[in-house]
């Protein structure tokens, strides 16, 4: 699932560089402390504006600017008022492009954004810039590039002048982005301080909160725990819902409806995915209506209805295709192996399965999927006799799932070797793979 792509306001709040600008500007037009504080001000008072020991009012900066010809907000923040007017227009233009999931023209934006913003030294417009792109990178499957770019804007928030609520804002980012890597404990880390950064803040910040807490809700769920993740993300659509935002208002009901999934709901993770998606369809949302029909394919499976569970698939790659997402047409050929294995025809479930892990090479940020396709395809060659080969796929599910650190996955490759094992007639060695994974299992489960 997308999230919304993160839009926030960075709010500086003092006037940091104000008193550099001061200095440069009363040198430069020829006039000393003292004949610039006239018979308004006096000439310590200039001095220690210029020093950064005061801060002045807006009226005494609009005067000021008078004095020195300049323009008010330049002296403020080191933007002229058609300059900064310009750069926020880029910027909203990037955001944009970020929530149409158009993320690579999103980063070309953002980046000749910042290109401007430096050489006029706004940290609120820059802090703005590092975000969006950072969030934009790990759409595009680049989440180390992400984290890069959003440890710088982590440094940046941190200097006086910036909420508590741009703090939480960009760890939040930094803990999609972990997320996206498999480092589950720090992202949850991440996600934690966030959360009461924006609790102790006392500013309105609740859609903050609701996406806060539905990505927890995703950590948990990879930890396979259920319960917490339920929580999380119960408390993510009560916030949503009182905030009436409808794209992080379908967002945490696909969360709902993977959590409700996990812990056998199967009937009401799909109403929570009907609900999703009809929400994405009203916003015209086709990537994300793919996504909630890949999910309730597999939701139709699970309630024994496999012939549904194709035409829920069928669509939700038509709509990846068309929407330009590799990814998501990947999994969707991925869920369609799975339900071709399950009806026993282990050509068709080969062939889509190869496909997945063809567009899925080198994504890190779908291992699981990458896993669970590997999976498939060994159970397919398995079944017709191609040992060695399934062994291979069974191996690379087992490296993909260690990757993730998520020993409830790699049970599953367990089991299978096992299976592979078993049809070798080497009942010691399929034991051994049974046993490891129940151990696992009921460790995960205590």
């Amino acid at each position: 699932m997308r999230d919304a792509a993160a839009t926030t306001r960075f709010a500086r709040t003092d006037d940091v560089g104000l008193g550099g600008r001061l200095r440069a500007l009363r040198v430069a037009a020829g006039l000393t402390q003292t004949g610039l504080a006239g018979s308004r001000c006096s000439k310590e008072y200039v001095s220690q504006i210029e020093r950064g020991k005061t801060r002045p009012t807006e009226e005494t900066v609009a005067w000021l600017a008078g004095e020195l010809g300049v323009d008010a907000q330049y002296l403020a923040r080191g933007v002229s008022v058609d300059h900064r007017n310009r750069l926020e227009a880029l910027l909203t233009r990037a955001e944009a492009l970020s929530e149409s999931h158009r993320d690579g023209e999103a980063v070309e934006v953002f980046r000749e954004a910042r290109a401007e913003i430096s050489d006029v030294g706004s940290p609120e417009l820059e802090l703005r810039a590092l975000a969006g792109e950072g969030w934009s990178l790990q759409e595009l499957g680049s989440p180390r590039d992400a984290i890069a770019v959003l440890q710088r804007a982590r440094e940046l928030s941190e200097q006086v002048g910036f909420s508590d609520v741009d703090r939480a804002d960009v760890l939040f980012r930094l803990g999609c982005a972990r997320y996206r890597i498999s480092s589950i404990p720090t992202a949850i880390g991440l996600l934690d301080e966030a959360l009461e950064l924006t609790e102790r803040s006392g500013l309105p910040c609740d859609l903050l909160r609701a996406r806060i807490l539905a990505w927890r809700s995703r950590c948990r769920r990879r930890q396979s725990d259920y319960e917490a993740a339920r929580e999380d993300v119960e408390r993510a659509i009560e916030l949503a819902r009182a905030m009436d935002d409808p794209r992080v208002v379908a967002g945490t009901y696909f969360q709902a409806s993977l959590v409700a999934e996990k812990m056998g709901h199967w009937v009401l993770a799909r109403q929570y995915a009907q609900q999703a998606k009809a929400i994405y369809q009203e916003l015209n949302d086709e990537r994300n209506t793919g996504r909630l029909m890949l999910n309730l394919g597999g939701l139709q499976l699970l309630l024994g209805h496999p012939e549904q569970a194709i035409d829920h698939l069928t669509t939700s790659f038509a709509l990846a295709v068309e929407a330009g997402s590799q990814p998501d047409a990947a999994q969707a050929l991925g869920s369609l192996a799975a339900v071709h294995e399950h009806l026993g025809d282990h050509e068709a479930a080969d062939e889509h399965a190869r496909k997945a892990l063809d567009l899925l090479a080198g994504r890190e940020d779908f291992l699981d999927e990458i896993g669970q396709s590997s999976l498939v395809l060994g159970r397919s060659l398995l079944e017709r006799g191609r040992l060695d080969e399934a062994e291979e796929c069974f191996r690379a599910a087992d490296a993909a799932f260690e990757q993730m650190e998520s020993v409830a996955h790699r049970t599953g490759a367990w089991v299978a070797l096992g299976d592979l094992a078993e049809r070798r007639g080497d009942a010691r060695e399929a034991a051994r793979w049974y046993r490891n994974a129940a151990e696992a299992l009921a460790v995960v489960r205590f």
